[in-house]
């Protein structure tokens, strides 16, 4: 005879489950809800109840997910970039595929995919689209591999810390993760030529930033034609006129022969001062001020004493402790070089800021808006190795026992913020507090029903279910159940619930739960059929201006592919084994 709390937590997993497939309401606020009905209703403690959202892996994957900022501004995303100009399709496919991966094994697959779309966009030789679905599922493919390459990974971790059970190390996954980055890459080969195009020409009229960059005295492109200096197809960034002391050459033509001193006016958008400064041989307007600092517009007030004056008449570093970088007016295409244009009512620079930018009394008169923009600078190439050289370490330190990640984690924020890499308000832009309500409200429900006895009436129940079957059938039921849940909501939310089943499952058949959690672990990252089942096919379904149909045509073969990999390598590396 079940019990009113256990009927109270069948109920609230039932409505879980109900709103996450059947709304549209945000996973974070129904885990968030539920875990505070759990607590409201006396199924746990208040212990209990802080316990798990201030659980230690959760802590974990939310410092990844900050000091990625710090990692997505490095030089090291301008290397990858410079892979995808070389060799034939399949070749730039393969280089893509095991770089991104390999990238993604190391920090967040969303702040991979985010920073490698900018690069995927100015691809030269090939469109885009045919480049971003493969780079996305090679992030997903790709964060299997360690313990802190997906957060899914960490989610499934705090589980078995909530347990009692081992933890999942470092490379617990990787012999299974390798086999499965294998397979991808065969399948993505395969599939190739019928990956989508979906661009469209780009209107110069639509690229409302105004930029400048020059050639300096010893610029490596100096005697090359536009053409030759890949400057005249980049995607989204318009060369627009070339300033020089004899008179300036607009339109500019592909044959055009690029000079010493030339100043070169583009017309793009806000990624563009990223993209500019990635280009060897330009150097950017401002270049001396930009070190990785996160940029911020600022839209010019009517009454403001900056209106009717240049930006080099108004010595406006001086005054503002910032540099302008690009100026936006309307749909109107400025001219001349970027320090002598007027500034008037309405105009939106995009600013790199100093430290004291914020603090300057005269912001809310001369501007009627300041506001950061997700972009930011790259930084320095001895300040990118410092960083990336950082976190190795702190990783290093980890998988050898001599520093704790979380700690190692903490210590290596608090040297980004020491150092102005990453600032305050970038990390209040980029918290995850979705992340945090999801997983903390899991492992509130987890616990409710290991308190109430329901987690043991479930694994009684699957025991029953398959008894009299091998256990690979256990195994692959809960692989696909996880699977078909990390489309229908999140992965997060999907290794939030399954997890739980694997744990009371492997208990039920007195058996070693490892390949039970390793199929809820993959099973949770096999998001590859719908867009809306992860943050990164979303993003890239939303960027690449896919259509479902031509998304799902690529999606269908990657999942097939991922599924056969892992319910073929699971019971090879994680055998069953009694306990």
């Amino acid at each position: 005879m079940m019990t009113l709390e256990q009927y109270a937590v069948f109920a609230m997993l039932a409505g879980l489950i109900g709103l996450l497939t059947l709304t549209r309401l945000s996973a974070a606020w129904v885990f968030g809800a539920v875990a505070i009905l759990a607590y409201l209703t006396d199924l746990l403690n208040v212990q209990q109840f802080a316990a798990s959202f201030t659980d230690s892996s959760l802590l974990t994957l939310v410092l990844l997910l900050l000091v990625s900022v710090a990692l997505e501004k490095t030089r090291l995303i301008s290397w990858v970039g410079q892979q995808l100009t070389k060799g034939s399709f399949r070749a730039v496919l393969g280089r893509l595929w095991f770089s991104t991966a390999l990238l993604s094994s190391f920090t967040a697959n969303t702040a991979v995919v985010a920073s490698l779309i900018g690069a995927i966009k100015r691809s030269q030789k090939f469109a885009p689209s045919k480049l971003m679905l493969p780079m996305a599922f090679a992030a997903t493919f790709g964060g299997t591999l360690t313990l802190i390459g997906t957060s899914t990974n960490l989610v499934v971790n705090s589980f078995l810390d909530k347990a009692g059970l081992p933890l999942l190390q470092f490379f617990t996954t990787t012999g299974v993760a390798v086999g499965v980055v294998l397979a991808g890459m065969l399948m993505i080969w395969l599939i190739a030529d019928k990956l989508p195009v979906t661009e469209k020409p780009v209107d110069e009229a639509d690229l409302p930033y105004f930029l400048e960059a020059r050639l300096a005295q010893d610029s490596c492109l100096i005697g090359k034609s536009v053409s030759e200096a890949g400057l005249r197809h980049l995607r989204k960034l318009f060369l627009a006129e070339i300033v020089r002391p004899e008179g300036n050459v607009a339109p500019v033509g592909p044959d055009e022969r690029l000079q010493a001193g030339d100043t070169l006016l583009f017309a793009g958008d806000m990624e563009s001062v990223a993209l500019l400064q990635e280009i060897q041989g330009l150097t950017l307007y401002g270049h001396h001020s930009m070190n990785g600092q996160a940029l911020v517009e600022a839209v010019v007030s009517p009454s403001s004493a900056l209106v009717g004056v240049s930006l080099k008449d108004s010595r406006f570093r001086e005054e503002f402790d910032a540099v302008v970088v690009a100026i936006k007016r309307d749909q109107q295409r400025l001219q001349g070089g970027l320090g002598t244009v007027e500034l008037q009512a309405g105009d939106t620079l995009l600013l790199v800021p100093g430290r004291s930018f914020l603090q300057n009394s005269r912001l809310g008169k001369e501007f009627l808006l300041v506001n950061g923009v997700d972009s930011s600078t790259r930084l320095s190439r001895g300040r990118s190795w410092g960083v990336l050289s950082a976190f190795v370490a702190v990783v290093a330190l980890s998988m050898t026992g001599v520093l704790p990640l979380l700690k190692g984690l903490v210590l290596f924020l608090v040297g980004l913020l020491a150092t102005r890499i990453v600032t305050v308000q970038e990390i209040r832009r980029r918290f995850p507090i979705d992340i945090v309500l999801i997983v903390g409200g899991a492992l509130v429900l987890s616990q409710a029903m290991e308190n109430t006895g329901v987690s043991a009436l479930l694994g009684q129940g699957l025991l029953n279910l398959f008894s009299g079957y091998h256990l690979i059938w256990a195994l692959i039921a809960l692989y696909f159940f996880t699977l078909l849940l990390t489309e229908l909501m999140s992965n997060n939310a999907a290794a939030a619930l399954a997890c739980p089943l694997a744990i009371s499952l492997a208990k039920a058949f007195g058996i070693d739960p490892m390949p039970f959690i390793m199929a809820v672990l993959f099973g949770a990252s096999a998001s590859f059929i719908s867009p809306w089942g992860y943050q990164t096919n979303l993003l890239v379904f939303t960027v690449g201006n896919y259509r479902l149909s031509q998304y799902v045509k690529v999606g269908l073969p990657m999942a097939l592919a991922y599924s056969v990999a892992v319910l073929s390598l699971i019971p090879l590396f994680f055998p069953f084994q009694s306990l």
